[in-house]
């Protein structure tokens, strides 16, 4: 299969799902896989999902009843920024906002590590999106040593309860780690410095966190294989194809609405059918 008809509209989520209790390996799983998608095959999918997800923002913006949570993780140069780009582009800003998480305040390491992040939550009809988390507390926290061994280690089972927490208050979590390889990874760097328009993403400490390869991706392996529930779902994206990243997301986030089925909510009061406005 080699374009990608026939897929279904399930097969994506089912392949890049990682599965309550599954030991993740990144190492088993290419960056550069498409699962049979084309870039030509891909093209009109992904136009076709964006327009979906248009509509069911507004329905679920309109209906004021759940909100909806997207989680973005990767290495450095996965591509988080393009995905809000390309696929959340699609959403109206009106009920949609995109939260970044640097390094933390003077204000926010004063509270506990969650503080700064359920202060981002969508509220009701809402969408949110984070590049980068609350994972960082399990993610660079742990490689950098910046926290005992014993307190981020605790972290996995708290992640847990905050998220089942937000799922019972009809919050839906669809959280995406996007699977770049290292090859990739230089690549891209190379040509943030290369480029004089790109070069301000580049930051030295790039190279730090790229030296550090292995133990992030020792870190991201136990927070998929430790954080995957049937509330709060990882997805293991291939992401060395930038348009098989923007389909992965872009119908998994589609298919999710529509299971949530949205609906506009009746007029506040009747109006008459034969109503003429002068």
């Amino acid at each position: 299969m080699t374009d990608g008809k026939g897929l279904g509209e399930d097969r994506l989520r089912d392949r890049l799902i990682v599965r309550p209790g599954a030991k993740v390996d990144l190492g088993a799983i290419d960056p550069k896989d498409t699962f049979g998608w084309t870039k030509e095959a891909a093209g009109p999918a992904v136009v076709e999902d964006l327009a979906r997800l248009t509509d069911l923002q507004e329905r679920l913006w309109a209906e004021r009843k759940r909100k909806v949570l997207i989680v973005l993780q990767g290495m450095d140069a996965a591509g988080k920024g393009g995905t809000v780009e390309h696929v959340m582009g699609a959403l109206n800003p009106l009920g949609c906002a995109v939260h970044g998480f640097k390094v933390p305040t003077e204000v926010e390491l004063a509270h506990d590590y969650l503080w700064r992040v359920h202060a981002r939550m969508p509220g009701d009809g809402e969408i949110a999106i984070f590049d980068r988390s609350h994972y960082e507390d399990v993610l660079v926290v742990r490689v950098l040593g910046l926290a005992p061994e014993e307190r981020w280690r605790a972290r996995y089972d708290e992640i847990n309860a905050f998220e089942a927490t937000l799922a019972a208050e009809r919050t839906t979590i669809l959280k995406f780690f996007l699977h770049i390889g290292r090859d990739e990874q230089r690549e891209r760097l190379q040509a943030r410095v290369d480029d004089p328009d790109k070069r301000w993403k580049f930051r030295m400490g790039d190279l730090e966190s790229r030296s550090r390869w292995d133990d992030y991706r020792a870190a991201y392996e136990d927070a998929l294989s430790r954080c995957s529930t049937a509330a709060a779902p990882w997805f293991i994206v291939p992401a060395d194809r930038k348009w098989f990243r923007n389909l992965a997301v872009a119908r998994i986030l589609a298919e999710t609405l529509e299971g949530l089925d949205p609906r506009f909510p009746p007029p506040p009061e009747p109006i008459p059918d034969d109503l003429v406005i002068e």
